[in-house]
């Protein structure tokens, strides 16, 4: 997944600047923002280390409020110590509760790419922050606005289905991979929304195949990798599990 911080810094001044700011203030928030398809999000870096409190991810608010409410976070700890998993907070927003999921390890890869390359081969837990809609409802309540039901990826399941899109979204493929069980080589994600899951036969109309989005992903779950492609990318592989190479 891209990440997007500071104007495109340099990476190595970036962790250099992480690890100044982490021994500075305690902490260092990072904010990825949305190129069109996934919301933006913001993390923390250094939380783990100076205070024994998993690191901390939210989805789908504007940046600066991200980052606002990340450091808010972090002087809260400082004070009072840590949060609990599971447990409703009045005190996070105005008006409205919010709560912490555990991120599962599998999501942590997909998204704390400069938190890795920070904690190296250490391994550090990670809370989601939870915010609730206009009805004060979290996303697997019943009610909960629609609008804002792919704001929030839910980091503490969904590990084995990470595409945003409802399951029963109806994708593209071959005729060779439905039915002569080749491998997919090449995801594209169109500009309209559409997904294309291609072997590496040329392609031609009469071999085109309608399925479900959770058919392809149970079929090959390492199709997983790319599912935060972006509007207009695609990316290709020269083999199952191997690796996938990005372009617009």
């Amino acid at each position: 997944m891209k990440e997007d911080y500071h104007d495109c810094i340099d990476r190595d001044d970036l962790l250099k600047n992480t690890k100044d700011n982490v021994v500075k203030y305690g902490l260092q928030v990072l904010i990825v923002k949305s190129a069109g398809y996934l919301p933006s999000f913001g993390y923390s870096i250094g939380l783990w280390e100076n205070y024994k409190h998993p690191e901390i991810i939210c989805f789908g608010l504007p940046n600066n409020l991200l980052h606002e409410i990340i450091n808010d976070i972090a002087e809260i700890i400082k004070k009072e110590g840590n949060f609990v998993g599971n447990t409703n907070y009045q005190s996070i927003f105005e008006n409205s509760k919010s709560t912490f999921l555990e991120v599962k390890e599998d999501n942590i890869n997909h998204y704390f790419n400069l938190a890795l390359e920070y904690y190296k081969e250490e391994k550090f837990p990670v809370y989601q922050l939870i915010w609730t809609d206009r009805n004060d409802k979290y996303p697997w309540e019943e009610g909960f606005e629609e609008e804002f039901i792919y704001d929030q990826p839910l980091l503490d399941r969904n590990s084995d289905f990470k595409f945003r899109e409802p399951k029963n979204l109806t994708t593209f493929t071959t005729k060779q991979w439905l039915e002569n069980q080749k491998t997919i080589l090449r995801v594209v994600h169109d500009e309209d929304g559409d997904w294309q899951f291609l072997t590496d036969d040329d392609l031609i109309t009469e071999d085109m195949r309608i399925v479900t989005l959770e058919q392809i992903v149970l079929r090959d779950n390492t199709l997983n990798q790319v599912f935060d492609l972006d509007y207009g990318e695609e990316a290709e592989r020269k083999s199952i599990g191997g690796e996938w190479t990005r372009k617009k």
